[in-house]
């Protein structure tokens, strides 16, 4: 073990670091990587004021777990190596789980996805529970989350099963590592209904038009930062009693055989399945009923377009502006918050991916006076601050599964539902605002803004942004005829005619293109 004047000096030395790297890196990028920090500290401040024991808190695994989770980030995200190799590996996994598409496709017929949540995302999770069970019966996930979870023992400072149990929320979440042989056990339960994540929750999402490698490095992340809000939010007051070889130890399983230990993992994702599946039914018709009630209410008071989502625009507006969201987006990623705390991740997901959709398409970015999608980075950002635990239906899950784990623990997983909830919804919010300070998205090129601009003038200079927001309109433009044209885009034909004049095409008929009455 180095001496303690060593390990002090490691760590200013990357404090400084940091700071100094943020200085610049800000200087070069804008002010808003300096919001997202902002927003950080303000995160790890409120975590502080209302910690249980304030006085007990101890720093180096909350200051090791963000640090962690920053240099994660860091080498992922600004890296051209790390950030070629999740991209690579996030094409992987989802290569991987679209297999489950031949088990879906025999079971409910070709077009299964024409349903897609109940014929392709939920036979996901069971195929992926049936390889995580056949994983455990041949030892490597033990093997993995032992090495990860000795990582996070010697860098964070947690505790061993702290770290075991982080490491194994990576990959399954709500992680009973040992639970049953606990003697003192409401603190390992406090932790493990802490914030989490897992790439069990990832393959539902690939399929969405969102980042694979942000879905991927979002749940690497978590770990680190799930010790850092646990040991800040809630610390422990009591000498853990588990040594590392303790901690270490895992049980392979009943299973007497690999064709045992799969069929075992297929049946065991029943109770997973159904409790998504009745969950989003019964959430969605409530939102539905409480929209109606809202718009009700507020056709009394002359609003009848209130409602649940415009509520949450402005409960959780600041909280997504601190994250570095720009402010005309924070009310939409608000409104996404809102879809994840009260309902599931894959509701709030899904509507970010029809943003991104929106975007992508490349139309008027405000219909009527209402915003129609974001830009790159509050997506970016959004990506992040939707995932792990940290809704209402999540909750739900994980008192269901911890008590079925350990009963005779009922009353302490019940004490600490609330804080929870909290700590796993800050713990997404943070992993936003590390986001926010390593993103180096592009600039959005809004072509709209574009021709409005340089198109008022006459025949503008055909400069790279002009160019490509001509070649794209002209693509996505439809000729029947002479006076049958249909610029693509929601675009106007004169924004198309200018276009046609300024890079003469051969591929449209300018001359066909009506005059704009």
């Amino acid at each position: 073990m180095p001496p303690f004047w060593f390990l002090r000096v490691i760590w200013s030395s990357l404090i400084l670091g940091v700071v100094f790297w943020l200085i610049f890196d800000t200087a070069k990028l804008g002010q808003r990587q300096l919001v997202s920090f902002g927003g950080l500290l303000v995160y790890v401040i409120l975590l502080f004021l209302f910690s249980k024991h304030p006085t007990k808190v101890r720093w180096r695994p909350v200051l090791g777990g963000i640090g962690l989770q920053f240099l994660l980030g860091l080498l992922i995200l600004r890296t051209g190596p790390g950030l070629m190799a999740f991209q690579w590996l996030g094409k992987q996994v989802q290569t991987f789980l679209e297999h489950t598409d031949a088990g879906a496709s025999f079971v409910f017929g070709e077009n299964y996805t024409d349903h897609y949540l109940a014929f392709k995302y939920l036979p996901m999770l069971v195929f992926f529970t049936a390889v995580m069970y056949m994983l455990y019966y041949l030892g490597l996930m033990q093997w993995i989350i032992r090495k990860i979870g000795w990582l996070m023992l010697v860098t964070v400072g947690s505790s061993p099963i702290e770290s075991v149990v982080a490491a194994g929320n990576i990959f399954i979440g709500y992680v009973s590592c040992n639970i049953k042989k606990q003697k003192n056990t409401k603190h390992l339960l406090k932790w493990t209904f802490f914030p989490e994540t897992g790439i069990k929750k990832y393959d539902g999402f690939i399929s969405f038009s969102i980042s694979p490698t942000h879905l991927l490095t979002a749940s690497v992340m978590s770990a680190p930062v799930s010790l850092a809000v646990a040991k800040l939010f809630w610390p422990e007051t009591e000498t853990p009693k588990t040594t590392v070889k303790d901690a270490m130890k895992m049980e392979i399983g009943d299973s007497r055989n690999l064709l045992e230990a799969i069929s075992q993992g297929a049946s065991a994702s029943i109770s997973l399945v159904a409790h998504i599946a009745v969950n989003l039914i019964a959430f969605l018709a409530l939102l539905s009923f409480v929209n109606s009630a809202l718009s009700w209410f507020g056709n009394m008071l002359d609003y009848p377009q209130l409602s649940f989502e415009i509520i949450c625009s402005y409960i959780f507006m600041p909280f997504s502006f601190m994250m570095g969201v720009d402010w005309q987006d924070s009310f939409m990623v608000a409104k996404l918050i809102g879809y994840k705390t009260f309902f599931t991740e894959f509701v709030a997901y899904e509507r970010l991916s029809k943003l991104v959709d929106l975007r992508k398409e490349a139309g008027p970015k405000f219909v009527d006076g209402v915003q129609q999608y974001m830009s790159i980075r509050s997506e970016t950002i959004a990506t992040y601050a939707l995932c792990g635990f940290g809704s209402i239906s999540s909750l739900g899950l994980a008192i269901n599964t911890l008590t079925n784990i350990a009963d005779f623990r009922r009353d302490d997983i019940a004490a600490v539902a609330g804080r929870a909830l909290i700590a796993g919804t800050i713990s997404s919010f943070i992993m936003g605002c590390i986001a926010g300070i390593l993103s180096s998205t592009p600039v959005d090129i809004n072509c709209h803004h574009i021709f409005e601009n340089t198109f008022a003038s006459g025949l503008p200079q055909n400069t790279t942004d002009v160019v490509s927001c001509c070649q794209s309109l002209l693509s996505s433009t439809v000729a029947v005829g002479p006076g049958e044209v249909i610029p693509g885009g929601y675009h106007s034909l004169s924004s198309l005619k200018t276009c046609c004049e300024l890079l003469k095409p051969s591929t449209l008929n300018c001359t066909w293109i009506p005059d704009q009455l």
